[in-house]
């Protein structure tokens, strides 16, 4: 079977250029240190493949194996990891320095939604003008939003001035 790798990561019977190898059988067992001619003799013999698996070893490892099944399988592993990754999402959410109570109350409604829906939520307090000599009011109003949803949140980043806007990060609680 004559296999040129088409995956760059592998080199695959041919390409191994080295004169021996360290070569694993196709059932795991050590088959020890053979000519590289050899090594592939015994893989066309199974009709498998001779892959190097770490190549920059002193001899090269090689397995005899179905390297397009083997490929097959990492592409599936890799699909399977990707799936499983989670990716959050910043929503922000954004306050004045002079906002009423019930626009707090709606402002926290959403941000609890996107709480439970598994989003990281950025709460930032605006100031205009001279408001940011009264950041002490944006500490309030961000302790008085955090206290409306206290029970699906937890603080990942408190309360900070960051230019003319007071910022802080809310994470989901763990279940």
């Amino acid at each position: 079977m004559k296999i040129i790798s088409k995956n760059k990561n592998f080199i695959v019977n041919e390409e191994i250029r080295q004169k021996e190898v360290r070569v694993i059988g196709d059932d795991g067992s050590q088959l020890g240190v053979i000519p590289t001619s050899e090594a592939l003799k015994l893989a066309e013999e199974k009709e498998l493949d001779l892959v190097a698996m770490s190549p920059n070893a002193v001899p090269p490892v090689c397995k005899i194996m179905d390297f397009g099944k083997f490929v097959y399988e990492q592409t599936k592993k890799e699909k399977e990891n990707k799936k499983n990754q989670k990716i959050v999402n910043v929503k922000e959410v954004r306050l004045s320095a002079s906002i009423e109570e019930h626009d707090v109350q709606i402002k926290s409604n959403n941000a609890r939604k996107f709480l439970i829906a598994g989003d990281k939520v950025k709460v930032a307090v605006r100031f205009r003008g001279r408001q940011t000599d009264y950041a002490f009011k944006g500490r309030k109003i961000l302790d008085n939003f955090f206290e409306k949803i206290n029970d699906v949140g937890v603080i990942e980043k408190p309360a900070k001035l960051e230019g003319k806007n007071m910022i802080m990060i809310l994470a989901p609680k763990k279940a």
